[in-house]
């Protein structure tokens, strides 16, 4: 039986597409997200000077709950080679001249989000939700952790132990085993009136040399690793989505359409 208090998530694959144009895209859907959290504080603030036992118009609270009702997303993408530093990031990160990143058709943007240096590029899962904290909980921290958790129990469905490093984002692998420690998934988010953007790149199939010109995540002496490198075979990417879907649907407590 459908439990019909779990919240829905439109979920949209963009498959490949440029860092900017996703980016431009979430962007859009955030704006529109918070000009409906506004218009919903407005409304809600004119209401008040109704005079006591005065109801709205009929039909007006079902009209003003459609229209200013705010929307999740989740947003899948695979990008073309690109470098992303995030506003507390240090260019000194970056290890690659512009000359030769270029000559690599390597992009750059510096972005808003949290978070340092990191890599996106082909066979990488990049998501992006989009989602109304305050319809779940207001908490930062509790939300990066729910995002951790997805990715761990993905994991766990090829037999790997993702695991958690204290002070840093993102999921990993051997944390207590010094030299041994490897990132596989990085993560790194804005959030605007409680309405989240950017997120995650989980390494699949990825080519990790093109993390080799830079200090991933601002973290030193540490390796990124993949799915494909700790399983020594290649994924198949759909595969790997949907089981990420599913664990979405699992910790979050919604329903993807």
């Amino acid at each position: 039986m459908a439990n019909i208090d779990k919240q829905p998530v439109l979920f949209e694959d963009l498959g490949g597409m440029r860092y900017q144009e996703a980016w431009d895209y979430q962007e859009k859907l955030l704006k529109e997200n918070v000009r409906r959290k506004t218009e919903a504080r407005n409304l809600a603030a004119a209401g008040e000077g109704l005079e006591t036992g005065e109801v709205p118009p009929q039909g007006a609270a079902s009209e003003l709950s459609a229209a200013t009702e705010t929307t999740h997303y989740l947003l899948f993408v695979e990008h073309p080679p690109v470098y992303t530093l995030g506003k507390s990031g240090d260019i000194a990160h970056v290890l690659i001249s512009e000359e030769e990143r270029v000559a690599r058709n390597i992009e750059y943007f510096a972005i808003n989000r949290g978070g340092d240096i990191t890599f996106h590029g082909p066979q990488q899962l990049v998501g992006y939700p989009i989602l109304d904290l305050e319809r779940f909980y207001t908490d930062i921290g509790r939300y990066l952790r729910n995002l951790e958790e997805v990715f761990i129990r993905t994991m766990a469905d090829y037999g790997l132990k993702g695991e958690r490093s204290p002070g840093e984002t993102g999921v990993w692998l051997d944390t207590t085993l010094p030299g041994r420690e490897r990132k596989i998934c990085a993560m790194g988010i804005r959030c605007s009136r409680w309405i989240t953007m950017h997120g995650f790149a989980f390494n699949v199939n990825t080519d990790l040399s093109f993390f080799d010109h830079i200090i991933p995540c601002g973290i030193q002496n540490k390796q990124v690793t993949s799915l494909q490198k700790e399983l020594g075979y290649t994924l198949d990417m759909e595969e790997v989505k949907a089981k990420v879907k599913h664990h979405f649907e699992e910790v979050f407590q919604v329903t993807l359409q």
